[in-house]
């Protein structure tokens, strides 16, 4: 029986709640609300950092773990954590700590879905080489106006994250330049979110076979339960994801955009081919 684990990658606004939910519903797999483990290992910037190069991992991983603990239902497993602050003994900490959640729900694999994890690939791959990495891709339009509208809505949480309009657009260009550089790569698959909406069965068996396991119909029609678990009551952003799948093609981008602001994101995002993802 395969054991191990996944993780999921890709632009903010993406699907990738969608596809976690879809995931965790296998009863092989187990996930949980994003850790962001692998944004605080490491201090930044690494080349000036002095902890880096003494193998020590950055002072806002532990109340980042801490806090996760915390949202996942099990503060007592703070006691597990290291006592001192080494890369190393966090990951394999981290990892435990997964697997033991993972098996109070009768499960054996831990599934992390943290979108900005695609930036710490090199990272994940040294310190969990059989690690199952799954990127999604959606179409520069939708993402960029879901990107957007979520920074004027949510100003403090979002807008510190993005720069205006073209803020948006450059993210969505760099995360698929970066998804697309690890195509054909060992242990590293790629999904199309309108593939996912429009033939969910088709998709979900796929990546099964990826994974290494059988695929289970109730995936299908258990995910809105399951996305339950992986939402924090603060991330009221997701909540579509507890809703039936269907596509929601252009109808955010020229429900928010002007006719300039359209015509500006299209001419962008015309430069990236998103057919080499299949």
């Amino acid at each position: 029986m395969p054991t191990g684990c996944i993780f999921i990658v890709g632009c903010p606004r993406s699907g990738t709640t969608l596809l976690q939910s879809l995931l965790a519903s296998h009863s092989a797999i187990a996930s949980f609300p994003e850790s962001k483990f692998f944004l605080r290992l490491i201090a930044e910037p690494r080349e000036k950092s002095r902890r880096y190069a003494l193998g020590l991992t950055s002072p806002n991983l532990k109340p980042t773990l801490e806090k996760f603990l915390d949202d996942v239902g099990a503060p007592e497993l703070r006691s597990t954590l290291p006592k001192f602050p080494f890369v190393r003994s966090y990951v394999d900490c981290f990892d435990r700590t997964l697997l033991q959640l993972a098996q109070r729900q009768g499960k054996h694999i831990w599934l992390e879905k943290t979108p900005e994890h695609l930036h710490a690939i090199s990272d994940i791959e040294q310190y969990l080489p059989g690690a199952k990495i799954i990127h999604i891709v959606r179409n520069g339009a939708d993402t960029i106006a879901s990107l957007y509208d979520l920074c004027q809505r949510h100003p403090k949480i979002w807008g510190q994250y993005f720069d205006g309009l073209d803020g948006c657009i450059d993210r969505w260009i760099n995360d698929v330049a970066t998804s697309h550089r690890y195509l054909g790569a060992p242990n590293h698959t790629a999904v199309r979110y309108d593939a996912l909406v429009n033939a969910t069965d088709t998709e979900v068996q796929r990546l099964c076979q990826f994974l290494g396991l059988r695929f289970e119909a109730d995936m299908l029609t258990s995910y809105q339960r399951t996305s339950q678990g992986l939402i924090r009551d603060r991330e009221n952003w997701k909540a579509l994801n507890q809703a039936a799948i269907q596509s929601t093609a252009g109808k955010k981008f020229y429900a928010i955009f002007a006719p300039a602001q359209q015509a500006h994101v299209l001419e962008r995002t015309a430069q990236v081919d998103l057919g080499r993802f299949g």
